[in-house]
């Protein structure tokens, strides 16, 4: 059924088993030593064995500026930890694994940040053989590729911004100046790792920030990058400091402002809201003949989507942070016919806000005190309803208000559906508690309610009763026309 998202595909020299790709996602796993330790091992390999077919490793340091719990490949005494991860992840399944290097400029808890134009030349010197050195400690650590960090409010990303304000060979003011830094560091990881070995890019499909590129530039960044040899393009969104909310105490956050919650858009937007970037970029190379895989991401986590997206050709690969960090096991899942049993990210943002304050990042829909994903057991308990129909459901003032009847066996939530007027049935919500407000309802319309008991690695129950509700416009109208004055 799902046959585009379990086709492999090349990058470069190597093959990646199925579409699904785990982005880079901060962990806050490792130690303030920035070496890798078993938590983030685990972490890693919960993928390998969900069968996820490229999995890209959080952002790690190439360059020895203090930044919390962070991974780094910024001197040799690393190389060994990173070995440990790409063979045990390699142990556990058919995926490859990247690292996602990076480098970062200096902020401080005033509220001050250096900015690219601070660099002299001989920084930027650096900044290019810190990245050819880490990319071959990559190398030899294992990994089957790597993928160089130029988005968000990072360092290359700087560089590619409108708001780049150099005035050299790096000038800000034309999209040439704007894409040297790119081209410099892509000749020295070359140079370093050499051409049958993969390098892929994350960038901006867009700053979101005022005055920042939008996907009239994206596109032919994105083309430039191609024409540097880069094995495939990764797209996100905002992310930056422009917009970042200032507090107290803090060094400025990149994902606070506006373009931070563009970059993961939560519960109230809709699904899918960036995937027109990857397609116009997908269609810009293909029709200058360059074939790499364009990989879209941002709230998808339908497998029918996911198709779709393939199918259409929209995207060349899926990429899920937030979706394959509650369940690893997404990909496997399909794989068995099992999707019925996939644990659905409600896009909550526990995770980002964890993050934010620096704290091991975490799943809400998690067991509680679970620092990582629950292995999943396709055979396990499946609970069951004890009753004929455990879901009830009233309309008060604007909100359909469901409750239900707890079901048997080892449960760890409810997922709950809903479609509006016959349309397709979707999960709405995951839920821990027995209770549901639905307020985005409309007056006028036909909805229908059905709940799933799931246990802590996505079993599912069956369907509990359908519950069907029209909410009669006409009667929302003569309410309103009695209560005037």
């Amino acid at each position: 059924m799902y046959s585009n998202i379990l086709k492999s595909i090349t990058i470069n020299s190597i093959t990646i088993p199925n579409r699904t790709v785990v982005p880079a996602m901060v962990t806050r796993l490792s130690g303030e030593d920035g070496y890798v330790n078993q938590d983030i091992i685990d972490r890693y390999v919960s993928y390998a064995k969900g069968d996820v077919g490229l999995i890209i490793v959080e952002a790690m340091a190439i360059h020895q500026s203090k930044s919390g719990p962070l991974l780094r490949l910024s001197d040799d005494k690393f190389i060994e930890g990173h070995k440990a991860l790409t063979t045990a992840i390699h142990n556990n399944g058919n995926s490859k694994v990247f690292p996602q290097l990076i480098h970062f400029m200096k902020v401080a808890r005033s509220g001050w940040r250096q900015t690219i134009d601070m660099l002299s030349d001989q920084d930027i010197k650096a900044i290019i053989s810190d990245f050819g050195n880490a990319a071959l400690r990559a190398k030899e650590a294992g990994y089957d590729g790597i993928e160089l960090h130029s988005a968000h409010a990072y360092t290359l990303s700087s560089f590619l911004s409108r708001l780049n304000k150099r005035r050299d060979r790096y000038d800000g003011r034309t999209l040439e100046g704007r894409l040297r830094m790119f081209g410099d560091v892509m000749a020295e990881v070359r140079a370093k790792v050499g051409h049958d070995f993969p390098v892929g890019v994350r960038f901006l499909a867009d700053e979101m920030i005022k005055d920042g590129y939008t996907i009239e530039d994206s596109r032919l960044i994105a083309l430039r990058m191609a024409q540097l040899g880069v094995d495939y393009i990764s797209l996100s969104v905002g992310g930056k400091f422009e917009d970042a909310i200032l507090k107290e105490g803090l060094p400025p956050y990149p994902y606070t402002g506006y373009s931070g919650e563009r970059c993961m858009p939560g519960a109230s937007y809709p699904k899918m809201p960036h995937v027109h970037y990857a397609s116009t970029i997908k269609k810009t190379l293909n029709d200058k003949g360059y074939t790499i895989p364009v990989i879209s991401a941002g709230k998808i986590n339908n497998p029918d989507d996911a198709e779709m997206l393939l199918n259409n050709g929209h995207a060349d690969m899926i990429g899920m942070a937030r979706q394959l960090l509650v369940d690893p096991n997404w990909p496997k899942k399909i794989a068995m016919g099992r999707e019925d049993d996939i644990v659905h990210c409600v896009y909550c943002n526990v995770c980002k806000q964890l993050d934010e304050n620096f704290k091991k990042v975490t799943c809400f829909l998690w067991p509680k005190n679970y620092i990582q994903a629950p292995d999943y057991e396709p055979d396990g308990n499946i609970p069951i309803w004890d009753c004929e129909k455990p879901l009830g459901a009233k309309y008060v003032d604007g909100v359909v208000k469901l409750t239900w009847k707890e079901a048997q066996g080892d449960v760890s939530g409810y997922n709950l559906y809903r479609a509006e007027d016959d349309l397709k049935i979707d999960v709405i919500e995951a839920k821990k508690g027995r209770k549901f407000d639905d307020k985005l309802v409309l007056c006028g319309m036909k909805y229908h309610y059905y709940l799933r008991a799931y246990t802590k690695s996505g079993q599912t129950s069956a369907p509990s009763n359908v519950i069907e509700m029209t909410l009669p416009l006409e009667d929302y109208v003569s309410q309103k026309k009695s209560n005037k004055p």
